[in-house]
């Protein structure tokens, strides 16, 4: 590498840094700057701090290039997100990355401390390990070059990682742990007990493990909140699926499942004409862009600009009738239309027939027709729990 005499700076190493990206998931985010830039990359050491989210990139075209992307990404609020770009010395991770035998020890310790059965690691209080002592080998999980050394091992040797224990190791900031989320995604349960956490949002680095078990007794964010329900709720907010925390059973998470197959049928291939048009038409596909053709989209959800938005839409009832009068006339397969009955219940109950003499017994039988309802009387043997046949009604 070549070296800045004067500033002390690495020529190839820039730092990337997002004003307000604590507010924004790593994979979204990173996704979101992917697709807008032309050439990949890959970000070192990704962090939050204070408000901001950093990472760093070793490549000057690719520092170029993601300057031009500031501003060009906008939020779910439709809020511009910036991007600025600065030269930097080559980041922690790098600068203090362990050496081979370092790494050999710490796998061979991880190994050791691997359950294969419950496919469980435990690394509680890994830092005081015996055979990482004796070596002089400082493993210490807050150092981002020390959690990116464990989850490399992790993502090499133990690919079915269940579960993970992390007790006991001082850990104040997650920054370096967000990146479990791709290295061992399939992680269900998460020991974080009796470490420096003292604000549920550093769990935010990490939502988006799909955890069933997290364990966060011991840590000071566990007094911040005013009740238990107030603690879970703020705990399931990051991990809707969690089904225990701290060791006691939780209430079923309400999770609604949308069968995608109900949403949109499968496409199916249908083409009855010529094969000459067929091959236009995929070439034409094939060789050009569609974004051209989405200007003119009306879709409010899709539209970033305000003026147009405000171009389209339309406030008076003239405005909208003659907006709608506009529009191509359109007919209906009425088959193809299902009637769905909004409400219909039914209920009974026996009265004895007016006069003591008597011992005839009357059905009251009561239908309740969308915001109508109708009474019916009915001759009956006597009392009965039994239920009733049908009775057509017809409403007037």
């Amino acid at each position: 590498r070549r070296q800045n005499t004067q500033d002390g700076y690495t020529r190839n190493w820039f730092k990337i840094i997002i004003p307000y990206g604590i507010k924004y998931d790593k994979s979204w985010l990173m996704n979101s700057i992917q697709s807008h830039c032309s050439a990949p990359f890959t970000p070192v050491d990704f962090h939050y701090i204070r408000n901001r989210a950093c990472f760093f990139i070793q490549d000057a075209s690719t520092a170029s290039i993601l300057k031009d992307v500031s501003y060009k990404i906008c939020d779910d609020e439709n809020r511009k997100i910036g991007i600025f770009v600065n030269h930097s010395t080559a980041p922690y991770s790098v600068k203090n990355k362990l050496k081979p035998c370092q790494m050999e020890m710490l796998k061979l310790t991880m190994n050791k401390r691997y359950n294969v059965s419950q496919q469980a690691l435990d690394l509680q209080n890994l830092r005081f390990d015996p055979d990482l002592m004796g070596r002089d080998i400082d493993i210490i999980l807050n150092r981002r070059n020390c959690m990116a050394a464990t989850l490399k091992i992790i993502e090499r040797n133990f690919p079915e990682l269940l579960s993970l224990n992390l007790c006991n190791n001082k850990l104040y900031q997650l920054d370096g742990l967000s990146d479990i989320i791709e290295k061992a995604p399939k992680v269900k349960t998460l020991n974080l007990s009796k470490n420096k956490l003292e604000s549920a949002w550093e769990l935010g680095k990490v939502k988006g493990l799909k955890l069933e078990e997290l364990w966060l007794e011991g840590n000071p964010l566990c007094s911040t909140f005013s009740d238990q329900s107030a603690y879970v709720s703020a705990i399931r907010d990051c991990f809707p699926k969690l089904l225990r925390l701290d060791g006691r059973e939780l209430s079923a998470p309400m999770i609604v499942d949308i069968d995608s197959s109900e949403i949109m049928k499968p496409c199916k291939k249908n083409f009855t004409g010529s094969e000459t048009l067929k091959h236009l038409v995929l070439q034409f596909l094939q060789q050009n862009s569609l974004r051209k053709y989405f200007e003119d989209s009306r879709n409010m959800k899709t539209l970033k600009d305000p003026y147009l938005k405000g171009e389209l839409l339309r406030h008076t009832k003239r405005d909208i009738v003659d907006s709608l009068s506009a529009l191509p006339k359109t007919q209906h397969d009425l088959s193809s239309i299902l009637v769905d009955m909004w409400c219909q219940t039914v209920s009974t109950c026996f009265l004895p027939r007016a006069g003591p003499e008597s011992q005839r017994w009357w059905c009251l039988l009561s239908l309740k027709w969308k915001n109508s309802l109708r009474v019916l009387f009915s001759p009956s043997p006597g009392p009965s729990s039994l239920p009733l046949a049908a009775v057509p009604v017809c409403a007037s």
